[in-house]
């Protein structure tokens, strides 16, 4: 959740890795709001990785992870019912290749699992998350400004929702360059003041990690040899990686709670070298890099590594410049 603080302006490109969304490459500013307006049709989206991140969450949220990664508050039943309708309504009709109605369960072609959509097994808000690889935040009014009321989040970017659950965006965002000293917060508590249920919207924010892991509960690491040229080039299992968060917001129509989706794109730096525009890519996150102010750069946990990353990424982007 703490990501809405980063930037993003460019339309989304059909679902699918390599570099869905590519934020760095000067189209957005980082953090800042750069909220868009959503088709509905591109609320969710599914990828080839599709089973294999479903077989993660599935993981997850039966207590295998390094935190707690489903919470609700009392009271928010009915809300959590409306998010499991509205994607059990979407996903079918909108993914027919990937989703089918059978009775009161969803089947999930690529996945080979059904989830059921009612029992006494989980909470509605764990079946809605078993269902896609968005990770799924109900915000609610209160006295204090929205609050984080339940939530599903098994691939957070260097947050924890047992630190962040009830608490309101200020808390949420205290560690935010800007966020509640500066413009940002008004303007993000504005936004969802007047956020209508038939005008969603969506962002994107992006980070570096070392490795693909997207289970990330723990504060932003980057490991002495993702700076390494030759590993910045190559190494694709273990480098350095870039990651987007794809985000959108929509007013829930009957409970009046905002739901926050966040899908998680992540792709080695490396892959750069095989995309039509990777010399392009490469020196829009340099740029980026380059720009960040002294706590911002602390915040993306970068203030170790962040000139030589993007030395190796000025070398990247020459290795791939025409001759």
């Amino acid at each position: 959740m703490s990501g809405i603080t980063g930037g993003g302006r460019n339309r989304p490109s059909p679902a699918g890795p390599p570099f869905s969304h590519t934020p760095y490459d000067g189209s957005a500013r980082p953090f800042s709001v750069g909220l868009q307006p959503l088709d509905l049709a591109d609320w969710i989206e599914p990828d080839d990785r599709l089973a294999e991140q479903l077989d993660e969450k599935e993981r997850l949220l039966a207590g295998g992870g390094e935190a707690p990664v489903l919470l609700a508050e009392e009271g928010t039943e009915s809300a959590q019912q409306e998010v499991l309708d509205l994607l059990a309504a979407h996903l079918p009709q909108r993914f027919p290749d990937l989703y089918r109605r059978e009775g009161e369960a969803i089947r999930i072609l690529p996945a080979g699992r059904t989830v059921s959509l009612s029992g006494d097994d989980d909470i509605q808000l764990g079946r809605a998350a078993r269902l896609v690889q968005e990770d799924l935040i109900l915000m609610r009014a209160s006295p204090q400004g929205y609050r984080l009321a339940a939530g599903a989040l098994c691939f957070p970017s260097s947050w924890s929702l047992a630190d962040k659950f009830a608490q309101p965006m200020t808390a949420i965002h205290e560690t935010v360059p800007g966020f509640n000293d500066g413009r940002m917060g008004p303007m993000v508590a504005r936004i969802f003041d007047n956020l209508t249920a038939d005008r969603p919207s969506w962002r994107l924010n992006w980070s570096l990690y070392t490795g693909p892991g997207l289970h990330r509960p723990f504060p932003k690491r980057i490991a002495a040899d993702g700076t390494d040229p030759h590993r910045l080039a190559r190494d694709e299992a273990g480098g350095l990686h870039v990651r987007v968060e794809r985000q959108t917001l929509r007013r829930l129509p009957h409970s009046g709670d905002i739901l926050f989706t966040i899908r998680i794109h992540h792709d080695p730096v490396a892959a750069f070298a095989r995309h039509p525009n990777g010399e392009q890519l490469a020196l829009g996150l340099r740029r980026q890099l380059l720009e960040l102010d002294t706590a911002q750069t602390a915040y993306k946990g970068l203030a170790a590594d962040r000139d030589a990353i993007a030395e190796s990424l000025a070398r990247l982007a020459a290795s791939l410049a025409p001759e």
